[in-house]
């Protein structure tokens, strides 16, 4: 039997590496992080809109009016809160003039806060350096966290308040009072498992980003239209109302009545219907069949 060489073994070799890196593919994901996080953003867009939907621009209804933005300054997400309130004032029957001089009356809304908070709460222990008494050895550097549970609660805070006059005269028509509203977003780790996320900017409780359990709550009493939900108004174009027939929320509309009210029920009849009496058959006038 003869025995191979090593040359024939190495080629061999070479053939079966060629074989099995074009069975084998790998690929590359980029991922990318914006300058400021989702959650972030969720919380403070969620505070301007609970915040917005506390003023009651009905006051102002069927009047033309200048939104006068000049007194917000450099406030956080500036754009997407003067568009809130735009559609507020719109959603509350007023008319939106982009001139000055063509509103009956100025709206000016100044911003006290628009930001976010966080706390963190950790039962376990933190992580900590390990100093190098001898170079060279192999202890490690640092040691990680090894928490037991660990809490992060993170808040948005939105407070506004807002006030018209007569744009002729100066004179004082109406103001909206403070209005400040929040937002939440929790997330809980037990023993390394998690996080569970709970909140007002989730519809949901969620474990690492995946849908747990359904949180149903009671809404209380809300305006005729919400800023956060689809309206179809009077001046829409007929093919609009038609899209949109049902379940349609228009903006001179009421809330709805809770149980128990509206006009009373009546009982049903005592008999059917069809056992009710007829009514009487109309006699012939005998004016008309004589002659």
């Amino acid at each position: 039997m003869n025995a191979r060489s090593p040359r024939s073994n190495l080629k061999s070799l070479a053939l079966a590496m060629v074989a099995c890196s074009a069975a084998i593919g790998c690929g590359t994901s980029r991922m990318s992080n914006t300058a400021r996080t989702a959650t972030e953003q969720l919380l403070i867009s969620d505070a301007v809109d609970r915040t917005v939907q506390q003023i009651n621009f009905k006051v102002l209804a069927g009047e033309a009016v200048f939104f006068d933005t000049a007194q917000m300054g450099d406030v956080v997400d500036k754009g997407y809160l003067i568009s809130c309130m735009r559609q507020h004032l719109l959603a509350s029957g007023c008319v939106m003039k982009e001139k000055r001089e063509e509103a009956t009356f100025i709206i000016e809304p100044r911003v006290g806060v628009i930001g976010t908070d966080s706390h963190d709460l950790m039962f376990g222990v933190p992580a900590f350096s390990v100093p190098q008494v001898v170079p060279g050895t192999p202890l490690p550097s640092s040691v990680p966290e090894i928490a037991f549970a660990k809490r992060r609660d993170q808040m948005g805070v939105a407070k506004i308040a807002v006030f018209a006059y007569r744009r002729e005269t100066g004179e004082p028509v109406w103001q909206s009072g403070m209005a400040m509203n929040k937002s939440t977003a929790n997330d809980i780790w037990l023993f390394g498992a998690g996080p569970f996320q709970k909140g007002t900017i989730y519809d949901e409780t969620r474990f690492a980003g995946i849908v747990k359990k359904k949180e149903l709550e009671e809404e209380d009493a809300k305006a005729a239209v919400e800023v956060e939900e689809e309206a179809v108004f009077a001046g829409a174009p007929a093919k609009a109302h038609q899209a949109k027939a049902e379940g349609v929320v228009q903006a001179s509309a009421e809330a709805p009545v809770e149980a128990g009210g509206g006009p009373p029920v009546l009982p049903p009849p005592a008999r059917p219907i069809a056992e009710a009496p007829k009514p009487a058959e109309a006699k012939e006038d005998p004016a008309t069949t004589a002659g």
